[in-house]
Formats: structure tokens, C-alpha cells, sequence
């Protein structure tokens, strides 16, 4: 038995924030913005919205793409770091506003690998035969999470959810996946911030090297894709569709460059969407589902890399 993706779903909220309009906020410009990340607008969520709120309407998008209904879905994972509340999880509240009744649903915390994650352990829920329908998610408002007076980062965020149905099939879907962690550089990007009877410790906003995170994420990316290509005894060049996590177009650029993939076989949406963490895989893949790109047969690599450090790939036949 094998897992398989048959519909996908993703929500950006409607409030549009350009780089415009940040050098009225910020001491930046868009063309610094523009020539250093690639990222031109980010949409940003309305305060009465929650990442339950964006992951239900991108769920209900995918949902209805793949043909079924709250009565089939038997697992939910939502991929957040940026969750509605401590407890309960995201995919429970998710659960709930989607009316799924008693199945499994929990959240996954691997940060901008979070939905590569999430499809992985879907994965084996699917293919070991426990479940029949998965709702894999990320959703993320990280605009809560930025300190907007801070140039360096709140230029690359923004807001928005993508969902996958993954459902048993007879042929093969998932080809393979490929987890990766290491904690001694959880100080290189975090939000150290935490809440302690009642008041928050430390720093509740993104800190990040930048120049750090650049070297590693454009390092691993090359080599889990290398390691996902070889386990399957593939080329690079039988890759159709190379989906990353959407950090950084330069990032994107020299992970292609490294792998020998033409940026025409890439899909990139940092451009509009900017850096919204596990939500940024699932959108790209959404879009690109939608306009034609991807199609039957076709061989796509998803791959992230996140604070922790966090990293991984999952390589599939669409």
C-alpha cells in the first residue's frame, strides 16, 4: 500500500503589505528588500484570524479538490510555530471547525520544515494502512512573532496556509522522505521568548544570523536532495519539479545552481508570499497544481530547512 497526495488546498489572507509600504514603517527600501530576498509584498492576517482559522479555509480548499468530505478525513497534523494558544493543539481546534469527528489530530514544531515533516509522518500513518485520508497543514501568522522595528527580519515574513489530502493508493505517491535535526544551532535562528506564571522571559521575536542561516540551509538542501535522489536510484536531472521551503530567492538560487536544476523547474512564490515558514511549501505546491505546471507522472522534490536547525525532503510521483 502507498500514500498518495489527491488534492490541494492553500489561503492567503486578504491584507497585502508591500515593501511600500514597510519603508513607511522601517528605515528600508524595496530595493534593498528586492535585491537581497527577492520578496516584493507578504500578506499579513487580521487580528480577529488565528492559524486554525487560515488552516480551516485552505483545508476546505484541498478537501474539496481531492472529493471528500469531514466523514473521510482520519488523521489531522498541522504543521505551526505559531500555534492559536499553548494548548490545545492547532489541529485539534482545527478539528473541530472542520466537524472531522474522533480521529487523531496533533500539531508538528519543526519550524520552516514543518510541513516536509508533517507529510512524512502522514506518510506512514497512510502507507501502514492506519489511516485512509490524512489532512497534512501549515499554517503560520508570523507577523505576530516580528518585531516590526527590527529591518532585518520583518521585511521577510508573512502569513498564509497550505493543506494536502493524502490518501492509500495502489501505486506509488510518496517515493521516500528524509528527516534531519541538530540542536547546536538553535541559537543561530529562534524566538527564545517564553511565558512563565504569566509574563513573558526573554525575547518574544524572531532572532536570527542571517549570514548563518544562509551557509547552512543552501549546504543541507543540497545534500538531502542528493540523498533523497539516490535512494530512489534517480538522476537530478529526472527531478520535474523542485519545490523548497521559500525563505530566500537567493537561497532557492544557489540550491538550484548547486543541484543542477534550472530555475525553470522550480517553483517560487517568495516573491509574493514571502517567508511564511510551514505554510510556504504547501502554498507553492497549491499554485502550482492550479495553473497546470504539475501534472500526472511528474517527479517533484519537497524540501525545507528551519530553526533548530530542522531539515528535510520528501520526494514523491504526482
Amino acid at each position: 500500500m502507498y500514500s498518495r497526495i489527491i488534492g490541494t488546498g492553500s489561503y492567503l489572507p486578504e491584507r497585502v503589505l508591500t515593501n511600500q509600504d514597510l519603508e513607511k514603517m522601517v528605515e528600508t527600501s524595496d530595493e534593498w528588500i528586492r535585491t537581497r530576498t527577492g520578496i516584493t509584498q507578504r500578506h499579513i492576517a487580521r487580528e480577529d484570524q488565528s492559524a486554525s482559522d487560515l488552516a480551516m479555509l485552505a483545508s476546505l480548499n484541498a478537501m474539496t479538490a481531492a472529493g471528500v468530505t469531514s466523514k473521510d478525513i482520519d488523521l489531522i497534523i498541522v504543521a505551526t510555530t505559531t500555534p492559536d494558544m499553548v494548548f490545545p493543539s492547532t489541529a485539534c481546534i482545527l478539528q473541530d471547525k472542520l466537524g472531522v469527528e474522533n480521529c487523531p489530530a496533533f500539531d508538528v514544531q519543526a519550524v520552516c520544515s514543518g510541513f516536509v515533516y508533517a507529510l512524512a509522518t502522514a506518510d506512514m500513518f497512510v502507507s501502514s494502512g492506519k489511516c485512509r485520508n490524512a489532512l497534512v497543514v501549515g499554517s503560520e501568522i508570523y507577523s505576530r512573532i516580528l518585531n516590526w522595528n527590527d529591518r532585518s527580519t520583518c521585511v521577510l515574513f508573512g502569513d498564509g496556509a497550505g493543506a494536502v489530502v493524502l490518501s492509500q493508493s495502489d501505486e506509488p505517491g510518496i517515493l521516500s522522505s528524509h528527516l534531519h535535526a541538530s540542536g547546536h544551532y538553535r541559537d543561530v535562528l529562534s524566538v527564545p521568548g517564553s511565558i512563565s506564571g504569566g509574563i513573558i522571559r526573554g525575547n518574544p521575536y524572531i532572532n536570527m544570523d542571517g549570514g548563518a542561516v544562509f551557509k547552512f540551509a543552501v549546504k543541507v538542501l543540497e545534500d538531502v536532495a542528493h540523498e533523497a535522489i539516490a535512494e530512489n536510484q534517480l538522476q537530478t536531472s529526472d527531478i520535474d519539479w523542485l519545490i523548497p521551503h521559500q525563505a530566500n530567492i537567493r537561497i532557492i538560487r544557489s540550491t538550484a545552481q548547486k543541484l543542477g536544476i534550472p530555475l525553470d523547474k522550480v517553483v517560487i512564490t517568495v516573491d509574493k508570499h514571502g517567508n511564511t515558514s510551514a505554510a510556504s511549501i504547501p502554498l507553492a505546491l497549491d499554485i502550482a497544481v492550479r495553473d497546470g505546471r504539475i501534472h500526472k507522472d511528474q517527479l517533484i522534490m519537497l524540501e525545507g530547512v528551519g530553526g533548530g536547525f530542522t531539515w528535510g525532503a520528501v520526494l514523491l510521483r504526482w
